[in-house]
């Protein structure tokens, strides 16, 4: 439900229906579930459906807090993070009232964005603690753990999240065209990074019917791309070291194998996005598959570490 609602937030990007419901938290001065569906038209339709979906998912949230709480067996970790999931929730649909009563300023609409595959985060990590494949783990050695593994899906992640940020950023500040071709760069590859470069970007999108650009929305635009090759390269090295040495890890291989898919995945999307002219539900496949990318790698990273903080420190640490 999660990664839907990212979805269906992504979706209202898309339209740019993030003003069609000006008030918040009431719909049009009524409650929100008694809005009329019949009423429910244009980007009515996108922005309203979020909002109820994000109250559901902020009721759910409320009753897996209480519910870790009453375990009474349950580690005192896990019990804070089904509170910081609900402190979560609760921040993101007050940020998610603010962009709207604030008219979809770009730090606050980036912030909301960001903070809702944080969220998405923090659900995986407490469905995987309460799983029974982390509870089979608890017989595993120290030994059985590879440090280089570890590491390079740690920074994996970190890469992929600082990567959702600058995408945020890029759609927020309308930069998502501001290079409209791919692979070339401004119908060249290699930039100038000149008024007649950025000129000739900004005649395209006059002639497309598209306001003009500036060169840092340009630079926005290339650092997202440039950001995708690193973790491009950086999940084949990934590859490399874990088909050598994690041959006796079917979970940390699975898992791999999926990323690859989702990777192999988020970068067509995105190559279709410009190609496409943003067209709407590419453009927002392509915001959910990053979610679905961050949550397999956050999952490598719980599968390649050991279940206690110092073992972790101690296996990251190895050489």
């Amino acid at each position: 439900m999660t990664l839907f609602l990212i979805f269906l937030g992504a979706l209202v990007k898309s339209t740019d229906s993030g003003l069609s419901v000006p008030d918040w938290p009431t719909t049009y001065g009524k409650f929100m579930f008694a809005y009329p569906l019949n009423k429910m038209a244009g980007g009515i339709k996108y922005e309203h459906t979020h909002r109820m979906l994000a109250s559901i998912i902020g009721l759910l949230t409320l009753m897996l807090m209480f519910w870790i709480l009453r375990i009474k067996k349950s580690p005192v970790w896990i019990k804070w993070l089904g509170l910081c999931a609900f402190l979560t929730v609760v921040l993101q649909g007050v940020l998610g009232g603010m962009t709207v009563l604030y008219f979809l300023p770009v730090w606050l609409s980036t912030f909301h964005g960001v903070l809702a595959q944080t969220f998405f985060l923090i659900v995986i990590f407490i469905a995987y603690a309460l799983s029974i494949e982390r509870h089979q783990r608890w017989n595993m050695e120290e030994e059985s753990y590879n440090p280089r593994v570890l590491r390079l899906a740690v920074l994996l992640m970190v890469m992929i999240y600082i990567q959702l940020i600058i995408g945020n950023i890029m759609r927020h500040e309308q930069a998502g065209l501001a290079i409209p071709d791919f692979p070339t760069m401004g119908w060249t590859f290699f930039p100038t990074f000149d008024q007649a470069w950025l000129n000739r970007i900004n005649t395209w999108r006059f002639e497309n019917n598209l306001g003009p650009v500036d060169m840092g929305q340009v630079m926005i635009h290339l650092t997202h791309r440039f950001w995708a090759l690193l973790i491009l390269l950086k999940i084949l090295w990934l590859n490399n070291i874990a088909y050598k040495e994690c041959l006796d890890r079917p979970l940390i291989l699975k898992t791999l194998y999926w990323l690859n898919i989702a990777v192999i995945l988020q970068i067509t999307l995105g190559i279709s996005t410009v190609l496409s002219a943003k067209e709407v539900y590419t453009t927002t496949l392509h915001v959910t598959m990053g979610a679905v990318v961050l949550g397999l790698s956050f999952l490598m990273v719980l599968r390649a570490s050991p279940l206690t903080w110092r073992q972790f420190k101690t296996v990251a640490a190895k050489r």
